[in-house]
C-alpha cells in the first residue's frame, strides 16, 4: 500500500486558502475518481482508498491541523504497517513559483510546519515530498500569506498545477523518485 498525505487545514475557512494545496490535490484526486472520504478519528485524518491497476493507495488529510499533521502520518503508517519509502507528502512552498511543482526525497522543513511535524514524527528526514508553489510571497509576514485565499485567476491557474501534479504522483509511485524529479521540477 502506498501513502499520499495532502497536508492543510480543516475547516470552510480554510478551503481555498494557499496552505491547504495538499487538501486540494488529495481533493482532486478523490473528484477524478469518484472517491469519498472518510473521518477516522483513532487515526485522526480523512481517508480514502483508490485502486489503481495493482497498486492500493491510502489518500488523506489529516484532521490534526497543519502544525500537527505528523501525528496522523505516524497513526496511519503504523496502523497499516507502511513504510517510509511509500510515502509522499504533498503541501504548499512559499519559495516556489504558483505554478511550479517540485519533488524532493528529502531535506529539512524549510520553516514549513506541516512538514516539521511530520519529520519530527516519523524520526526521518527522508520522507519524500511533492512541494506545490503558492509564491511569490509579497511583503506580509509569511504566516498571513498563507492563509490568504487565492484568487479566482490563481484558482484557474491551479487547475492545471493539480493535474501536473498527479501526473507526477502516478510517475513517482512507478518510476521514482529520480525520474519524477527529472520530469516535473
Amino acid at each position: 500500500m502506498k501513502l499520499i498525505v495532502g497536508l492543510g487545514n480543516i475547516g470552510s475557512k480554510y478551503t481555498f486558502t494557499r496552505h491547504n494545496v495538499g487538501f486540494m490535490l488529495a481533493d482532486s484526486i478523490a473528484l477524478n475518481n469518484n472517491l469519498n472520504f472518510r473521518e477516522n478519528s483513532r487515526l485522526k485524518c480523512l481517508m480514502t482508498n483508490l485502486r489503481n491497476g495493482v497498486d492500493d493507495y491510502l489518500i488523506i488529510k489529516p484532521t490534526t491541523f497543519m502544525n500537527l499533521s505528523g501525528e496522523a502520518v505516524r497513526a496511519v503508517m503504523d496502523y497499516y504497517k507502511i513504510p517510509i519509502e511509500d510515502i509522499l507528502i504533498v503541501y504548499d512552498d512559499l519559495s516556489l513559483e504558483l505554478g511550479k511543482i517540485r519533488f524532493r526525497a528529502n531535506g529539512s522543513d524549510g520553516g514549513h510546519n506541516g512538514i516539521k511535524s511530520v519529520i519530527q514524527h516519523l524520526g526521518a528526514k527522508n520522507v519524500a515530498r511533492l512541494k506545490i508553489g503558492i509564491g511569490p510571497q509579497p511583503n506580509l509576514p509569511s504566516e498571513v500569506f498563507v492563509l490568504q485565499n487565492f484568487s479566482k485567476e490563481e484558482l484557474e491557474n491551479l487547475k492545471g498545477v493539480l493535474s501536473n501534479a498527479k501526473n507526477g504522483i502516478e510517475c513517482f509511485f512507478k518510476e521514482g523518485i529520480a525520474v519524477a524529479q527529472n520530469k516535473y521540477n
